[in-house]
Formats: structure tokens, C-alpha cells, sequence
């Protein structure tokens, strides 16, 4: 793939039942190249998860972590929709297209909140107000973000989880 071409994202994870949408900004090279959110094994997105649900979703394939996710009221997708990115660091992002977020009210009629996984999703913030959405700011499961140790990030994953997730 050519360093300046123009990549496409992943489709939304969303359904009837989904309460919280969490979004990040762009998949990365290896989420593109594996088609699964998150892929990238330093990721913590996956580990965040099993922690707040109290069960190994890294342990089951990822058409099953899917369905956990449906199951729990959660959706995933991003904010853009397409960019042109050498490597996965959101700082290399150009010319980005938001994804349609205008009809994520029909798709998910139980949505009340979305929580932007990270600094550079939660630009979006101002581009999403229009939808009357609880919007929260979460720091990054990324590898690039190492700043914050995972136990801070998970106390701050929890907060806006407990929410939105009643089980």
C-alpha cells in the first residue's frame, strides 16, 4: 500500500441494544490489516475490557468478543471514516472524512452516550454534539499512550462504564 493512499476504516459494532458507543480515532495498521478493532497486541482496549467485565475476552475469538460487546449494551467504531496515514500514530493522520454519524440514532435507538477513546477521537467532540449524546473523554487503551498506568486507565474507564453497563 502506497504511503500516500487513502484508507478506508472498519464498519460500526453497533446494535438495537447498544447504550455506550466507544470511539477511537482510526484504526491502526494492524487493526486494518486483521479487520478487528484493536488489534494490535499492545493494545489495551481488549485487556480494559475483560477487567471492567470480569472475564478474559482475549481468550475468545474475535467474532465472540463482538458478540460480548453487543450483548453489554456497547458499540465500537471511529471517528473518521477514511484518512491517509503512514503508520498507525494518529499525529500522521491527513485529510480525514468523518464517519455519517447522523444516523447512528437509527442504528442504535438506545444510545445515550458516546466516550472517545483518546485525545485525538475526542476532537470529534464538537463535530458530535448535535446528536444530545452524553459525550465522555477516556484516556487511550493505544500503546503510544504510556503516560497513564493501566490501573489509572482502568479507574477512569470504570467511572464512565458503571454508567452505562448495568451488569
Amino acid at each position: 500500500m502506497a504511503p500516500d493512499a487513502t484508507l478506508l476504516g472498519l464498519a460500526p459494532v453497533v446494535g438495537a441494544g447498544t447504550r455506550l458507543m466507544v470511539l477511537g480515532s482510526f484504526p491502526g495498521v494492524a487493526s486494518l490489516q486483521a479487520a478487528q478493532y484493536y488489534a494490535h497486541p499492545r493494545n489495551q482496549f481488549w485487556p480494559m475490557l475483560s477487567a471492567l467485565w470480569g472475564l478474559d475476552l482475549r481468550a475468545l475469538p474475535y467474532a465472540q468478543r463482538l458478540q460480548v460487546v453487543r450483548e453489554r449494551g456497547l458499540g465500537l467504531w471511529d471517528v473518521y471514516a477514511s484518512c491517509r496515514r503512514p503508520g498507525s500514530l494518529d499525529s500522521a493522520i491527513r485529510d480525514a472524512r468523518y464517519n455519517d454519524f447522523s444516523g447512528l440514532r437509527a442504528r442504535a435507538p438506545a444510545l445515550v452516550a458516546v466516550a472517545h477513546n483518546g485525545a485525538e477521537s475526542a476532537r470529534a467532540m464538537a463535530h458530535l454534539a448535535g446528536l444530545g449524546l452524553a459525550v465522555h473523554r477516556l484516556p487511550s487503551t493505544s500503546p503510544a499512550h504510556a503516560s497513564w498506568s493501566f490501573e489509572r486507565k482502568l479507574a477512569a474507564w470504570r467511572e464512565v462504564f458503571a454508567l452505562y453497563d448495568p451488569t
